[in-house]
């Protein structure tokens, strides 16, 4: 737990800029981390100490400048609110956060190369993130690393990890991809796994799964609705 004193004199978060302007070039960077989010809604939907951020800034002290946020596209702590004294966040502030820092962030490497295996990869280890997911599907023999890659911050620096998916204990989740159908597409997602390897359905599925299980018992004579 941070103490008033570590934190005093540092804007709040009314005073800083929730946005850059700047839109994201690549539509999964918006869609697969939005994905993630509704699906651990439902998950976790008996739980308010968590939050999800997709595509917004955090600011931190660990930096040269506490104005200076980094933005991953997906990010998630724990033991926090999941809406701030039941308001929305417009950023994630650590020093409001009684100084608890996310414990994964997620990057969807676009065109455009955006410092994930470096830069970032720095600013995440100095901050304090435990887990650090980078997933590049289309441009990963450029950056001669595997498309999806887990890292887990140990002593101060991050260390790759093998198996996909791949479970957090810390978390209580895992983590991988999924090939699926939205909305008469098939797409290639990340998505949430328990501890069995087994996927957590999406929403969508799920009617799918139910809709199907009904045609089934009509076929053989049953109601499903007296069921």
């Amino acid at each position: 737990m941070a103490t008033p004193d570590l934190y005093r004199n540092l804007p709040t978060s009314d005073e800083l800029s929730d946005s850059d302007d700047i839109p994201v070039d690549n539509e999964d960077q918006n869609f697969i981390p939005n994905a993630l989010l509704f699906l651990l809604q439902w998950i976790w939907q008996a739980r308010n100490d968590w939050f999800f951020g997709v595509d917004m800034a955090i600011y931190h002290t660990t930096g040269a400048n506490p104005r200076v946020p980094v933005v991953p596209d997906a990010f998630l702590s724990l033991g926090v609110e999941r809406r701030k004294q039941g308001k929305s966040r417009k950023s994630y502030v650590v020093w409001e956060e009684n100084g608890i820092v996310p414990i994964l962030a997620i990057e969807i490497v676009s065109q455009t190369p955006g410092a994930e295996y470096d830069e970032k990869a720095e600013i995440y280890a100095k901050l304090g993130v435990l887990y650090y997911v980078i997933y590049n599907p289309d441009f990963w023999q450029r950056d001669r690393h595997q498309p999806f890659e887990v890292y887990r911050l140990v002593n101060g620096s991050y260390q790759l990890q093998l198996g996909e998916p791949f479970w957090m204990p810390e978390i209580g989740l895992g983590i991988g991809r999924v090939r699926r159908m939205v909305s008469g597409i098939e797409l290639e997602l990340l998505s949430w796994y328990n501890q069995q390897g087994s996927r957590y359905l999406s929403l969508e599925e799920r009617a799918e799964r139910a809709e199907r299980l009904a045609a089934r018992l009509r076929e053989l004579g049953e109601d499903p609705e007296q069921l």
